[in-house]
């Protein structure tokens, strides 16, 4: 029979060998941030012809750290991919969290087959809202 000493420094040890291998996972992804905010107008769904607006702060995860400076010189193509999205969303798109999960997985999927078509990879892991305020 293993003594209890024993047992409590291998389960030490197998749990910091699993959260160092995630550790060296996340090392793998780099984030670009578009700078400065997205800031756009949408229309708003009332009767009347109004138009509100939607700040939002963009964050990609790049699945390679050398990826970076590929996302970076084509940001003003993946950008504009950006705003039209949202300056063409609903305002109950806008508005509610379904809608705004919805715009950010819109994003995703432009900002890949954009990145695609330019380099022939999609680099783009992942599209992160970071400030998102509308009015």
């Amino acid at each position: 029979m293993i003594p209890q000493r024993w047992l409590t420094n291998i389960i030490l040890i197998l749990s910091l060998t699993t959260l160092s291998a995630g550790v060296a996972r996340a090392q793998d992804v780099a984030y670009y941030g578009f700078e400065p905010d997205i800031i756009t107008n949408f229309v708003k769904d009332k009767d009347e012809y109004r138009l509100g607006f939607i700040r939002v702060a963009v964050e990609v995860m790049v699945d390679n750290p050398k990826n970076v400076s590929v996302v970076e010189h084509h940001a003003p193509l993946i950008r504009d991919a950006f705003i039209q999205i949202l300056s063409t969303a609903s305002e109950h798109q806008i508005k509610t969290m379904t809608g705004r999960d919805q715009l950010r997985l819109k994003c995703f999927e432009r900002a890949q087959e954009l990145m695609t078509q330019e380099t022939g990879n999609p680099v783009i892991k992942q599209v992160i809202f970071t400030k998102y305020l509308y009015q």
